[in-house]
C-alpha cells in the first residue's frame, strides 16, 4: 500500500506566511522561510508555497523567497501563483522546487499544462483547482464550479470535467481546494474530493477544512485522496506534524513515519 502523504500549505503574501477563512480575513503569521524550515525537522512528507495574490496582481512569483525555501528543506516542494509560462515554470525549478502549481493562468490557457508536461515531465506539473459548491446543474454537472485568481473570479468550467481535462492534458497531480471549507477547520470537502478522485488516475490532494486528526482520516479513506494539505491546524500547533502523523497511524492510516511517530 501506498503511503499517505501529510503535505503543509505555505500561503504567502507580500513576503509573509498568511491564513484566512474562504479567501478572506487574511492575517500575517509568519516568515515562510523559518516556518518550512521548521515543518520539514517536525517530518512533514511535502511542502506547497502559493503566492496567493501573484495571480490576481498579474505579477511574477517571489522567486527570492521560493530559493531560500528551497536551500533549508530536502522535502518534495511544489510552487504555485504567478506562474503564465513555460519560462516561469523554469525559473521555478532552478529555484529549486520539484513541482509547479499552475491553477488561474492554466484555465485562461490550458495548454500551458501540456507545454509544462512536455517540457519537464507529467511528474512537475501539478493542477491547482479552487472549486465552489454550486449544485449540481446542467452548466455544473458535477455540483461544483471552478474559480480563479484566489476564488474572486467565476467560470464556466465544471471541477469534475476540468480535473478530466487536467490529466488529459498532462498534469501529473490535482490539489483541489474547497473554497467553502477553506480555513473553516470543520472538514474536508469529501464529495468533491472523491468524485475528482474516482474521475482521474492522477493522484488527488485534498485541501480546506482541515482541523482535526479524524478529517484527515475521513479525505485519505472515505473521500479517496491520496494527500492532504493542512495550514492551520499546523501553523497555530493545535497539531504539531509528529503528533498529527500519530494520530492518523492509531487510524490505520498509512503514513510515511518520523521521529515522534
Amino acid at each position: 500500500m501506498l503511503a499517505k502523504r501529510v503535505i503543509v500549505c505555505l500561503d504567502v503574501r507580500a513576503g509573509k506566511v498568511t491564513k484566512g477563512e474562504r479567501f478572506e480575513g487574511n492575517v500575517d503569521i509568519g516568515d515562510p522561510v523559518a516556518m518550512a524550515e521548521r515543518y520539514y525537522r517536525d517530518g512533514v512528507d511535502e511542502l506547497v508555497f502559493y503566492d496567493i495574490t501573484a495571480s490576481s496582481d498579474r505579477r511574477a512569483i517571489m522567486i527570492d523567497v521560493v530559493r531560500n525555501v528551497a536551500a533549508r528543506i530536502f522535502i518534495p516542494f511544489s510552487v504555485g501563483g504567478g506562474i503564465r509560462t513555460v519560462e516561469d515554470m523554469r525559473a521555478v525549478l532552478l529555484a529549486g522546487a520539484e513541482k509547479v502549481s499552475v491553477n488561474s493562468a492554466a484555465v485562461r490557457r490550458p495548454a500551458l499544462i501540456a507545454e509544462g508536461a512536455r517540457a519537464f515531465g507529467s511528474q512537475c506539473v501539478v493542477l491547482g483547482m479552487d472549486v465552489l459548491a454550486t449544485g449540481a446543474s446542467r452548466a455544473f454537472p458535477s455540483g461544483y464550479m471552478v474559480k480563479i485568481d484566489g476564488g474572486r473570479a467565476a467560470t464556466e468550467l465544471d471541477a469534475v470535467a476540468w480535473a478530466r481535462c487536467g490529466e488529459a492534458l498532462g498534469a501529473g497531480e490535482i490539489c483541489l481546494n474547497s473554497i467553502d471549507a477553506d480555513g473553516t477547520e470543520a472538514g474536508y470537502e469529501l464529495t468533491i474530493t472523491r468524485m475528482v478522485a474516482e474521475a482521474v488516475g492522477i493522484p488527488v490532494i485534498a485541501s480546506g477544512g482541515g482541523g482535526r486528526p479524524e478529517h484527515l482520516a475521513e479525505v485519505l479513506t472515505a473521500g479517496k485522496a491520496d494527500a492532504a494539505l493542512v495550514a492551520s491546524i499546523v501553523h497555530f500547533d493545535t497539531f504539531p506534524i509528529p503528533a498529527l502523523k500519530r494520530a492518523l497511524i492509531e487510524r490505520g492510516v498509512c503514513v510515511r513515519r518520523t521521529a515522534g511517530t
